[in-house]
């Protein structure tokens, strides 16, 4: 059922936004190699727990560039896609919200996702996401246990290449509920909306010329 689904992908979301974001402020920001090595393993263990518990209900998204990237792969219908969308934001949020009334608001805008240069950011999201997500199109695509593992993974490397440059979203969802519900710069938001939508279709683009199953 698309109830199912979309409840899923917000408890998945919620999972990956509020462990990654206690992660976060558990060691006080970005500040340093050791820092950004805690932060992402963070987020990607985070992730890695919410597909070990939801991902065979929903496939375990949990961002909307992953959701259009498998739409664009006639993976999913539109309807569901959209179920996915409403459930991944509002999960997001209420992972924001929860850090909010647990600490402090000020503490949630210091989870968001913010950049310095605008060119360096756009293309450090377009290009991380392209390649997170045509990894986790392949590796499910294949199939096997290691699948879950190999996703979290691409998300720790995710973030170890790209905190510095723009934080690591790669996940609109994930940059909206820290940003909307901590009150922090929603200027700098659209950015990661669009980029990693962008980096998804790429991904595809790329997933489609190289097909897991492909033999020759």
């Amino acid at each position: 059922m698309i109830i199912n689904k979309a409840l899923a992908e917000l408890l998945g979301t919620f999972i990956l936004v509020g462990l990654g974001s206690l992660g976060i402020l558990a060691v006080g920001g970005a500040n340093g190699a050791a820092e950004i090595v805690a932060i992402g393993f963070a987020f990607g263990l985070a992730l890695l727990m919410g597909i070990w518990v939801l991902g065979h209900v929903s496939g375990a998204h949990f961002n909307p560039a992953v959701t259009l990237a498998f739409l664009l792969n006639k993976e999913i219908s539109f309807g569901d896609a959209i179920g996915y969308w409403v459930g991944q934001f509002a999960g997001a949020s209420v992972a924001s919200a929860l850090v909010w009334a647990a600490t402090s608001r000020e503490a949630v805008a210091s989870t968001a996702t913010t950049y310095s240069d605008y060119s360096t950011a756009l293309i450090v999201e377009i290009l991380l996401t392209t390649v997170f997500v045509w990894t986790i199109l392949t590796v499910v695509k294949r199939g096997g246990n290691a699948a879950p593992a190999a996703i979290a993974f691409a998300l720790v490397g995710v973030h170890l290449a790209g905190i510095p440059a723009s934080g690591a979203s790669v996940n609109p969802a994930r940059s909206f509920g820290p940003a909307v519900i901590g009150g922090a710069e929603v200027g700098q938001l659209g950015l990661y909306i669009y980029a990693p939508l962008i980096g998804a279709v790429i991904a595809w683009g790329l997933y489609s010329m190289f097909p897991a199953d492909e033999t020759s």
